[in-house]
């Protein structure tokens, strides 16, 4: 993203809109500025987070696996196709998780 911006007589600068929807960016966000030869460095410290909140109900709402256990490489190398059928048979056996 190369946008041009001025500098107000206020010593305001506009962060395009194209690079602040990118970013995330609202009115009030932080960020330390730091200067170099010729540049200003502007570095975000309130970074919008791209993952929700977890709580204890996404956790335990999570079926419990009591099958028997399976190494990191087993586990790694399932599909979410195939975990998905395994959970739906279990549940057809009316498998409490």
């Amino acid at each position: 993203m190369n946008d041009l911006t001025r500098l107000s007589a206020k010593g305001q600068v506009v962060i395009p809109k194209d690079v602040r929807d990118a970013l995330g960016l609202k009115p009030g966000a932080r960020f330390a500025v730091t200067k170099g030869v010729g540049e200003i460095r502007l570095k975000l410290l309130d970074r919008p987070n791209p993952f929700p909140r977890t709580t204890i109900e996404d956790v335990l709402s999570f079926p419990k696996w009591e099958g028997p256990p399976k190494s990191v490489e087993e586990i790694s190398g399932l599909d979410n196709e195939t975990l998905r059928q395994i959970f739906d048979e279990r549940d057809r056996e009316g498998s409490r998780y």
